[in-house]
Parts: structure tokens; sequence; C-alpha cells
């Protein structure tokens, strides 16, 4: 038989997800986002226009903000990758999730998780300094719903709380 026949080739990865080991069977050519939302049920990142300009799959690999759509799992063994799962402490949802809440920064809720991980990462990057820098360095990702002044807010009043 031949290797065509036999259909794509598998293998063995460990991924450390929310700081957990994880170990998945995955071809070669696995997205992060499809290991993440296929192989680990984690689908709180979405998978939008799966060509990396939406922002909506969202993660970080070691702290910086990723698009998981375009990047291979198998690229990210041995490093931490952080979902919007693995945002809470103790149980209790990160003080952006409250943000976003309280400013009604979403409106359909399918960006929400990869703007609310751009918006944390934003804040720790130093990039919030100004509403056109956080423009400036949300500009990845998109809200079809248009809710870009109360995510504006919500990155406001998360960054002021953190000084």
């Amino acid at each position: 038989m031949s290797s065509s026949e036999r259909g794509p080739s598998r293998a063995p990865v460990t991924l450390r997800v929310n700081g957990s080991l994880r170990d998945v069977d995955l071809e070669p050519r696995t997205s992060l986002l499809d290991a993440l939302r296929e192989h680990l049920q984690l689908t709180g990142s979405k998978k939008g226009c799966d060509q990396g300009t939406c922002g909506a799959c969202t993660v970080w690999v070691d702290g910086r903000r990723v698009l998981a759509c375009l990047t291979l799992a198998v690229t990210c063994e041995g490093h931490d990758v952080t979902t919007i799962e693995g945002i809470c402490a103790d149980g209790e949802p990160h003080p952006m999730q409250h943000a976003f809440v309280e400013h009604d920064a979403f409106q359909c809720g399918y960006c929400t998780p990869g703007q609310i991980m751009s918006a944390i990462a934003l804040i720790e990057e130093g990039n919030a300094t100004t509403d056109e820098d956080i423009a400036e360095f949300m500009s990845g990702n998109i809200c079809r719903c248009a809710a870009y002044p109360n995510i504006r807010a919500a990155i406001r009043e998360v960054r002021d709380a953190a000084n």
C-alpha cells in the first residue's frame, strides 16, 4: 500500500495548554485552532475566517498573541498555549471578562474570546496608552457588530485599574 492510499501521516504531539500537558495524535499540517477545538474540545477560540484576518482565533503562545488558525500545532510543542478557557483565576473570570460584560463590549459574542485575549495582551505589552493606540493594536481583531467603542472602554477600565 502506498503512502497516498494510507492517508495523511499522524504524529504524537504533546501540548501544554492552560497549564496542563495534553497528548494528541495529529496530522503535521493541523492548525493549532483545529487541535484546540477538534482534538482537545476547547471551543472558546473561534474559527472566523480561517485566513488570519479576523482575530477570532487569537490565543497566546508563551504569552504572545498568535492567530491559532495560521499556527501549526506541532510548532507549539514545548511552548505554553493559553486559551480563553485558561485566563480565569481560581474559577473567577478575568477582570477583562468582567469589563466586557460591564461595558457591553460584545453583541453576538463570536469575536469576544479573541478580542479579550488580545485586549489583555495589549495592556501587558504596554500598548494601551491612548484610544488611538488601542484601536491600532487591536486592529487585527474584527468585530462585525461594531462594538469597538465599548471594547475600548473595557480595555481602558482594566488598564486604569492595573495602574
